[in-house]
């Protein structure tokens, strides 16, 4: 996998919310959707930090971050266990194809192991071959019959209010 004796996978930190927020950011301007990023510092240290709705682990060589994945445990009604959701995974483009998404992917399933998850899950964007290779090489079935489905927040909202 990884050669270099100076990269590690560790959790964020108290205090890293810019990066963590700019990761984001340069995630969704890869995706397309750069425009739906409505989060900021007070809500990344927020939500992580104090309300623990998800965790961050950063992966960095020679002190500097090279990728994130923010991740948190949902459950599985079918398996009667919790399992590890990944929200985003990211490499810096200049760092993609040498391992480091396969690094996080392994980083995050040892976690899954120690927590007792059922399984692990993700969504990628079908126009992402290069992930979805990556993806495949480590065993993870698409879920083909399965389709998203969302509220955002106005619809949460005017939903939630509908008599």
């Amino acid at each position: 996998m990884i050669e270099n004796q100076n990269f590690h996978i560790r959790p964020a930190r108290i205090g890293e919310e810019a990066m963590i927020l700019n990761l984001i950011k340069r995630l969704a301007e890869y995706e397309k959707c750069l425009n739906e990023v409505i989060a900021d510092e007070a809500t990344i240290y927020k939500s992580i930090f104090v309300e623990k709705a998800g965790e961050v682990v950063f992966a960095e060589e020679d002190g500097n971050i090279v990728g994130f994945a923010l991740f948190f445990h949902n459950f599985s009604t079918f398996v009667g266990r919790k399992g590890l959701y990944i929200e985003d995974l990211f490499v810096i483009p200049e760092k993609r194809g040498l391992g480091y998404g396969k690094a996080l992917l392994k980083y995050l399933a040892q976690i899954a192991i120690e927590r007792n998850c059922g399984r692990m899950e993700w969504i990628c964007l079908d126009w992402n071959k290069p992930a979805l290779k990556v993806y495949r090489s480590i065993g993870a079935i698409p879920m083909g019959e399965w389709t998203v489905q969302r509220l955002d927040e106005i619809s949460l909202r005017k939903f939630a209010e509908t008599k």
